[in-house]
């Protein structure tokens, strides 16, 4: 029963993610608007006094066409001198305000849109950081850069300048629709429905543009993807001569974004050719009808220019829709993206079914834990052991046995499928992680460091850290005797991926930050595969004192390094097939006897790392 209710934890978050995965259905414009509303909470005012603006621009833009009418009937041919400075007065004064206000329409509404991408790339950022490891590796981390950086982009116009131009330009399209009834309601009915039909072509053909842009995004996220990968592992690329295949590879995915470009520029063009063909027929059709008015004395010469001039004051707002609708089409397929990763959920989210663990003593325990990535392709057989405070229990075994695996279950970074895995009698899959992994301590083969200082990279796992203590565990990691040799001391820049270094003092900075961290649980993977023998010498003191008082995992290819562990697990195939320490495993010549001297010369090896060819002492 003890093992039932840790395998339904486990399968809780795993299921949950399946279906959040598979049954999402997808995003549709209305499905948007909660998220729009939550953008335009905390700016409510500030877009009450834009739309306040923006009524006195519209309004003023209105004055010049209504001019033309008693400039033309009373001025032009009365002439009625009298009002002409009344008429030229009122449009310099709207011409000022319409200035003004589209100043601080643009100052106010820019500004807004900027500071809401930096938000969202924020929110963003920080939601999939507390996204689980499965959710990585699923998805490329050049994919997720584009999520972050590029699909908020848009968003500005939902906020920026594009919404308030798209309300504005229906704004003025009513208003000018209202004062052409009043001049010729025949003329403005016929024009009202040819207007009506081109509005239903274009809400047609947004339609069709729509997935064109979500597909755009998803393309240029793959082709940054790759490109990210590309550059990150440039030595691996040139290594092997293949820049002309990856050229290839990146060619065909820009290939493929240029026709989805192509694609939306035709479909833009079409909406442009139909409102261009629109114009011209209701151009036409206002002078056919205007000079029959005029004719019958309906239509003054100034009512027929003020009624042309109100006319493209209708039709230009609603021919700008479409570059607006555009933008703001794209800023919804942006923000249908992003509401995608938002909705993805975080490792500690369901606070209710998980506890936050205090300080933890350290007794790590497996029970009978089966484990798969993928259903039906299962990775761990039924793993039992248990690992007490200040004992080293050491993982063997050939590539692909499973051992990184239990570290992973050891980490939190995935549930069992069936079984549990304890720290201090509590399930990995109840407990909040984020309250765990702060008493972690890692140290992998492939050191992962920043491009900062030395400092900035040591103290990343203890922010906090006095100066002694920073300074102590350089000491004991042998970092001191590289770093103050460099001009700029701990202050000397390391490169992406710590490239300035060597891979021993890349290693060397990573010891240091797990002594920092003072972690319960300190996992070591190949901790000193980057080393020569001297090397590996001088820093097996800083290993010795790093690992005292404190339950450690050593994944370890080169087995010297762990013949003082408190327990070795000897792992194949997902199962563990021997256990025991050295002497005992050596003893019963089995699979470590086998493992072990290989590696130390018994059978020819022509690929023995510094170290590893020793004289054999059993």
């Amino acid at each position: 029963m003890g093992a039932e209710k840790p395998a339904r934890g486990g399968n809780i978050q795993r299921a949950a993610a399946a279906e959040l995965s598979l049954k999402r259905p997808k995003p549709k414009f209305r499905d948007v608007w909660p998220e729009i509303k939550e953008l335009v909470k905390p700016r409510k005012w500030l877009l009450v006094g834009s739309f306040c603006l923006m009524l006195v621009n519209r309004a003023c833009s209105l004055v010049l066409p209504a001019s033309f009418k008693p400039l033309t009937d009373e001025v032009f041919i009365k002439h009625h001198m009298a009002i002409l400075p009344e008429v030229v007065g009122a449009v310099l004064l709207a011409t000022i305000l319409q200035g003004i206000t589209s100043y601080s329409l643009t100052q106010l509404l820019s500004t807004a849109g900027q500071r809401l991408i930096a938000e969202l790339r924020t929110k963003v950022q920080a939601h999939v950081g507390r996204l689980p490891v499965s959710y990585y590796d699923e998805n490329r981390t050049g994919a997720l850069v584009a999520r972050i950086m590029s699909d908020v982009e848009g968003v500005r116009n939902i906020i920026g300048t594009g919404i308030v131009d798209f309300v504005g330009g229906v704004l003025t399209a009513i208003l000018a629709f209202a004062y052409l009834l009043m001049q010729s309601v025949p003329m403005t009915i016929v024009t009202g429905v040819i207007m009506t039909i081109f509005a239903l072509l274009v809400q047609r053909a947004f339609k069709t543009i729509r997935p064109i842009f979500r597909e755009r995004a998803k393309l240029n996220a793959e082709v940054t993807g790759r490109l990210t990968e590309s550059l990150g592992g440039v030595r691996v690329v040139k290594g092997y001569h293949a820049e002309e295949s990856e050229s290839r590879v990146f060619a065909g995915g820009v290939e493929k974004l240029l026709n989805n470009v192509i694609s939306s520029l035709t479909a833009q063009s079409l909406m442009t050719l139909s409102s261009t063909v629109i114009m011209g027929v209701v151009g036409a059709v206002v002078m056919w009808m205007g000079a029959h008015a005029n004719a019958a004395g309906k239509l003054t010469p100034g009512g027929y220019f003020s009624y042309v001039m109100f006319l493209a004051f209708m039709t230009a707002p609603l021919i700008q829709l479409v570059n607006i609708g555009t933008q703001l089409t794209e800023a919804m397929a942006g923000l249908d993206r992003t509401r995608e990763v938002l909705s993805e959920i975080e490792e500690d989210a369901n606070a209710a079914q998980h506890h936050a663990l205090g300080p933890i003593v350290g007794e790590v325990k497996f029970n009978h834990v089966n484990f798969s990535y993928v259903d039906d392709k299962p990775v761990l057989h039924d793993i039992n052991f248990e690992s007490k405070p200040g004992t080293v229990t050491a993982l063997v075994g050939s590539s692909g046995s499973g051992k990184s695996t239990i570290i992973s279950l050891v980490c939190g970074f995935h549930f069992a499928n069936e079984g549990s895995v304890t720290v201090d009698g509590h399930d990995l899959a109840t407990v909040k992680l984020s309250s765990y992994r702060g008493q972690l301590g890692v140290v992998l083969q492939e050191t992962f460091l920043f491009d900062g200082t030395i400092r900035e990279n040591v103290v990343f796992s203890r922010p906090d850290a006095t100066e002694e203590q920073f300074l102590e565990a350089c000491r004991i990691a042998r970092v001191d005797e590289f770093a103050e040799r460099f001009e700029d001391g701990y202050q000397t820049i390391v490169g992406e991926r710590g490239v300035k270094l060597s891979g021993g003092q890349r290693q060397r900075l990573s010891i240091a930050r797990a002594i920092l961290a003072d972690p319960r649980i300190l996992i070591l993977d190949e901790a000193t595969s980057s080393l020569d023998s001297e090397s590996e010498a001088m820093i097996q003191q800083g290993l010795n004192y790093l690992m005292r008082g404190r339950t450690t995992f050593v994944i370890a290819h080169r087995l010297s390094t762990i013949r003082k562990a408190d327990q070795i697990l000897v792992v194949e195939q997902g199962r563990i097939v021997e256990r025991g320490t050295h002497d005992e495993l050596f003893a019963m010549q089995g699979r470590y006897y086998d493992l072990y001297t290989r590696q130390h010369g018994l059978e020819t090896n022509l690929f023995l790392a510094p170290g590893e060819g020793d004289t054999v002492t059993a």
